[in-house]
């Protein structure tokens, strides 16, 4: 797997220019370091695209930005932030927020983590995580700024 994680801690990782053709394949390229590292199950990954084919594209938060997770009992095991940004941006059909260059994936194994993960990711994208995100020379560079995230969690 490439890209780069943080051992001994919630796992933290990230990938910089992804190829991706549509809004699936990059919830499935954000997800799919959880899936690897056993962080979450299969159903997981699937289960936040039918989330996004159920209810439309409301994990695209902000402009060119969408955040992909799914409840706990839907197959996460371990608390873990992922971020792929693509090399050309995709639409998520938003009507206002498309396209889409940076995708964050999360999964928590309790609600407390859930919302914990959540605050802690809503403080950093307030001081702009996303452009920052975005403009990571490297994978490493990306990863360290995840890890800023997960350190600030409330466990």
């Amino acid at each position: 797997m490439d890209g780069v994680g943080v051992a001994d801690r919630p796992l933290v990782y990230a990938r910089t220019r992804v190829a991706a053709a549509d809004w699936v394949q990059a919830i499935q390229a954000a997800c799919e370091p959880l899936l690897r590292a056993g962080c979450a199950s299969s159903h997981y990954a699937q289960r936040c695209v039918d989330l996004v084919r159920e209810h439309g594209p409301y994990i695209v938060l902000a402009p060119g930005v969408a955040l992909a997770h799914a409840r706990p009992e839907d197959g996460a095991r371990r608390l873990a932030l992922s971020a792929v940004t693509l090399r050309r941006a995709v639409a998520f059909g938003h009507s206002t927020n498309d396209p889409v260059r940076v995708v964050l994936a999360f999964a928590s194994p309790d609600a407390q983590a859930h919302l914990g993960l959540l605050a802690a990711l809503a403080r950093r994208l307030a001081d702009g995580l996303i452009e920052t995100l975005r403009d990571a020379p490297s994978d490493a560079v990306a990863a360290a700024l995840l890890q800023e995230v997960v350190d600030n969690v409330d466990r």
